[in-house]
């Protein structure tokens, strides 16, 4: 039987989900960074045009593999998502859970810290680095080189290691709210949170804009584990003002 046909309509879809879930996303938390900080993205419409279009490019890059895989799951048994939830013990739940993106996050921290090497930085990363300061739109905002190093984890991991449909579903609403909420140039979790015990190991805005201030450290994406035991962790941003550190210095990228 020719699978070509059906696999191709389902990396399209997949992409047009993707795409879908990105304009979703980062739009409603744009929205809400206009409630709560009225004027934050006034001057950087320009740039907020650039990250859309490479945004949608890399929901492409994302969908294909994950269209492929959604196909494969469905009519080829090709991963371990299962939908019985007597399959394997509810404890199992929520350690697939935190596994899925421990697992994600030490993919990322290690190919971002080579993202900074100045060859790759140039060839890929400096898209990204690109929206001085990061608005909610830049989430998505890879060079395709990039998008591809991202898009192939979650595909490649739910051909090795079993998780709920359920559980994978919160896994990548988890991952789309870090991922754009990191981004925003404004902290909306509590300080009690950001700055207590457990925003010493979860990764929020203010960790993340300290990156995007200083082009180095913090190569973590959602939690600060491999930042400190690599010694990379650099603390947190001061943003309670609108990127004043922007506005005053273009910085050298490293």
């Amino acid at each position: 039987m020719n699978y070509a046909l059906p696999v191709l309509l389902s990396a399209v879809a997949m992409t047009i989900i993707v795409g879908g879930r990105y304009l979703l996303s980062s739009g409603f938390f744009a929205w809400l960074t206009g409630r709560v900080h009225p004027g934050q993205y006034e001057t950087l419409r320009p740039q907020i045009g650039r990250e859309i279009r490479w945004s949608l490019l890399s929901a492409a890059i994302y969908g294909v593999p994950a269209g492929v895989v959604a196909w494969g799951w469905q009519n080829a048994g090709w991963t371990r998502i299962y939908t019985d939830l007597n399959m394997y013990p509810l404890w199992y739940l929520p350690l697939s859970f935190f596994l899925y993106l421990f697992l994600y996050d030490t993919w990322f921290y290690w190919t971002h810290r080579l993202f900074h090497r100045p060859k790759w930085f140039r060839i890929a990363h400096a898209v990204h680095h690109d929206s001085r300061p990061p608005t909610a739109w830049a989430a998505m905002s890879f060079h395709p080189v990039e998008a591809i190093s991202g898009a192939i984890v979650i595909p490649a991991l739910v051909i090795a290691i079993p998780i709920h449909v359920g559980v994978l579903g919160l896994v990548l609403l988890t991952m789309t709210v870090m991922g754009v909420s990191n981004h925003m140039g404004w902290e909306m979790f509590p300080r009690w949170m950001v700055r207590g015990q457990l925003g010493q190991w979860l990764i929020t805005a203010t960790h993340h804009e300290k990156h995007h201030e200083l082009y180095r450290g913090n190569y973590g994406l959602y939690f600060r584990f491999w930042d400190k035991v690599c010694g990379t962790d650099i603390g947190l941003a001061d943003i309670g003002g609108r990127f004043g550190a922007y506005a005053r210095n273009d910085r050298v990228r490293k």
